[in-house]
């Protein structure tokens, strides 16, 4: 066998600059140069190229490297070709983007010999003529990047991936090498297989990003938050991920508007505006780039100093690898989520008409990103758990969990009675399955497996479906339990369990509770809620002025007899403690208030703040003021108008191509300003008398917030959703404003 031990060094050195390997790079590629197959697990930014780029350099012939991004190519290629003065032959791309002139350019580089490195999309490799080219050339190996591409439970599937071993064989076979930044157990087994390559030598390392810093937020007025968020971090980078190209436009200018250099990038741009915002991005023109999930970026940025995800992934593997991004220099990371579960209930709509195979996989894949953003345990212990990995300390010390944790408590007779479930079931079930069953919820796939005729069921039943999903996931992370990988998802107990079921210890839960939004939590624990948020750089306002507001507030309400959030909402009490309003109109800044409210409640507010600015000589922040951008208001106009001509709203939906979740919630956020609007036309032709005094009778008198989720709870399931959302709406116009 050939040593290359001293060209590795000097290579190492000479081309890249560096003294010394990166965890196990150095074993991966002494495998691949001694012509052995290789899948190398390594998370985002701990070297995974080099791992390929390296032996390329000095094996004799081209190195095909198959990569799903066209925006990493064309970044890898720069970095190589810089590395290298004079010489751009050395590493091209092939893919869609390149003219005729351009492909026959890089063919004849390939057959001299000049190209130690060309990467190539796997759509490529469908056409004839491409084939025809490689198959001229001497191939050293085939390095498969993003190797998670070929399993249809990774999280980026992409069927052309699947086709990837027929061609090499096409082609003619040489070492195959996988890399992947995230793969669990059951994508390994499925890169391994597919490309034929069972017997490959496997690399990993570990998934820990020890300077990353995880933290889940409620989705309640993000925008704003993301604001304040990085005017607390000037002059740093960073990205935010959204789910629709539409969103990703809206962030990027509503981030301008604001004083952010911020640009778009999704795969609905133009090619060259793409190339120019990510040069920018790279060139430190600008601070932020606003990015669509689904397409990915490509972008080898060791300085973002911050990863957001407006809207939650699709799965633990897109948002593990999208934070990956952050840090990727050791230095400080910070990696928020805006989580909703109305935003899971959108991403499960859009699975609807789907086949029923892929509705099954996205399922399992939400379930476990619902339970990563609802878990109150360490989410670096969750994520590395979810990769097969174990982090043995209690507290990482980087997480919203570990920084600000949860009650514990002893729960040996709920991890008992998981067990019991688990051991006296003659098949294996999913999660949720186990759950109902628990939980004694009796739907279509339990009474068809006539589990709710087992002894188990509704043993649980004192808590929710949600709480005992939490138990069984906690359950997974102490590997009491286990996930069979061929039929991934479904539970079965590990040895370790079996001896905990006959015989149970102290066994530490997490109080897992059902994630709330900021605005549905009590007035007393608001102030520690704030100053959570003052910490985390996430816009906490003024603490001492905030209990004043409060106590304004329920004495106000005590006088008018009116619950104290019809007055004013915890969020507009939150922005008056930030933006200090000493006038009725810049009391109209803060979210929730309009001309009708800040005039009918706010002079005393304005006052009490005037006053408390002046004896603590307070700057006021006028930077911290959020605009909106001016083109929000088109849909405003036209429903206002609509309203007071009467239209049916089915009819002024679909002149605004809206469905009705989205017109209630563009009516309801126009009610919410205090503008009052009159939709009595509307809920006399189309709601029961009766329903309409009881919901109003609700929201006068027992309602603690304007919450349309407690009042389906008060209301017991007499009055359909939307009804209540109008006669919310109804309320406020009437009463509030």
């Amino acid at each position: 066998m050939i040593d290359y031990s001293e060209q590795i060094a000097k290579t190492l050195k000479e081309f890249f600059g560096y003294d010394n390997f990166k965890g196990g790079q150095e074993d991966v590629i002494n495998h691949l140069l001694g012509g052995g197959d290789a899948f190398v697990l390594m998370p985002t930014g701990g070297g995974k190229s080099l791992c390929y780029q390296l032996p390329a350099l000095i094996s004799e012939g081209t190195a095909i490297v198959i990569s799903p991004l066209i925006a990493l190519m064309k970044n890898q290629v720069d970095v190589l070709r810089g590395f290298v003065s004079g010489n751009e032959s050395i590493a091209h791309f092939l893919n869609s983007s390149l003219s005729r002139q351009q492909i026959d350019d890089v063919r004849a580089d390939l057959v001299t010999g000049k190209t130690k490195i060309l990467y190539v999309a796997p759509e490529s490799l469908t056409k004839e003529e491409n084939v025809a080219i490689l198959k001229e050339i001497k191939v050293s190996f085939y390095a498969v990047d993003e190797a998670h591409c070929i399993s249809e439970w990774g999280h980026d599937f992409r069927p052309e991936y699947r086709r990837i071993r027929n061609f090499i064989d096409q082609i003619g076979r040489r070492p195959i090498i996988a890399l992947t930044a995230t793969a669990t157990p059951k994508v390994q087994s499925d890169i391994l297989k597919n490309l034929g390559i069972q017997q490959a030598a496997v690399f990993k390392s570990s998934f820990n990003r020890p300077n990353l810093y995880y933290e889940i937020r409620s989705k309640v007025d993000a925008e704003k938050d993301i604001v304040k968020f990085i005017k607390n971090s000037p002059r740093k980078s960073g990205i935010i991920y959204c789910l629709s190209r539409k969103k990703v436009e809206d962030m990027a200018e509503f981030l301008c508007i604001n004083g952010i250099k911020a640009l778009p990038y999704h795969a609905g741009l133009d090619a060259k505006v793409r190339a120019d915002n990510q040069d920018a991005f790279l060139m430190e023109e600008i601070d932020v780039i606003v990015a669509t999930i689904a397409f990915g970026m490509g972008i080898d940025k060791p300085d973002v100093r911050f990863v957001i995800h407006y809207d939650i992934p699709k799965s633990i593997e897109s948002y593990y690898q999208e934070t990956g991004r952050a840090g990727r220099d050791g230095e400080e990371g910070i990696c928020i989520a805006y989580y909703s579960r109305k935003d899971i209930q959108k991403l499960e709509k859009f699975m609807q008409g789907k086949p029923v195979s892929e509705q099954e996989i996205t399922r399992q894949l939400l379930s476990e990103v619902v339970a990563y953003a609802e878990s109150g345990q360490c989410r670096r212990k969750l994520l590395l758990n979810y990769f097969g990995e174990d982090y043995p300390q209690d507290n990482c010390g980087a997480c919203d969990n570990c920084v600000h944790p949860r009650q514990k408590y002893d729960g040996r007779k709920q991890m008992q009675l998981v067990l019991k479930l688990v051991l006296s079931l003659p098949e294996h079930f999913k999660i949720e399955h186990l759950a109902c069953i628990l939980a004694g919820v009796e739907n279509s796939t339990i009474l068809s497996f006539k589990h709710d005729e087992l002894d188990l069921f509704g043993a649980g039943e004192d808590h929710s479906e949600e709480y005992w999903c939490a138990v069984i996931h906690q359950g997974l992370v102490h590997h009491l339990l286990g996930k069979e990988i061929e039929s991934y998802g479904r539970i079965y107990a590990t040895p370790e369990g079996e001896a905990f079921c006959k015989s149970p210890e102290p066994f530490q839960l997490v109080d897992d509770v059902v994630f709330k939004d900021p605005d549905n939590t009590d007035d007393e624990d608001d102030e520690d809620a704030m100053a959570v948020a003052a910490m985390k750089g996430g816009g906490g306002g003024d603490p001492v002025l905030l209990s004043a507001l409060k106590d304004l507030r329920k004495d106000l309400s005590k006088r008018l007899k009116l619950q104290p959030w019809i007055i004013f909402g915890d969020p507009a009490l939150e922005d008056m403690s930030i933006l200090y309003p000493e006038t009725i109109e810049e009391l109209q800044r803060c979210q929730g208030v309009g001309d009708g409210k800040a005039r009918k409640f706010g002079e005393e507010f304005v006052k009490l703040i005037k006053k408390y600015v002046e004896e603590n000589e307070i700057e006021r922040p006028d930077d911290f003021v959020v605009k909106t951008p001016p083109s929000k208001s088109s849909n405003k106009q036209f429903i206002i108008q609509s309203l007071d001509r009467q239209l049916d709203l089915e009819d002024i939906a679909a002149m605004r191509d809206l469905d009705m979740d989205e017109l209630l919630s563009e009516i309801e956020a126009i009610a919410a300003t205090g503008f009052k609007l009159n939709l009595n036309y509307y809920i006399k032709e189309n709601i029961d008398e009766d329903i309409v005094d009881e919901i109003i009778e609700y929201f006068r008198d027992e309602a603690e917030s304007d919450s349309i989720d407690d009042a389906i709870a008060a209301l017991g399931g007499d009055c359909e959703e939307w009804e209540i959302r109008l006669v919310r709406i109804k309320f406020l116009c009437e009463i509030a404003s």
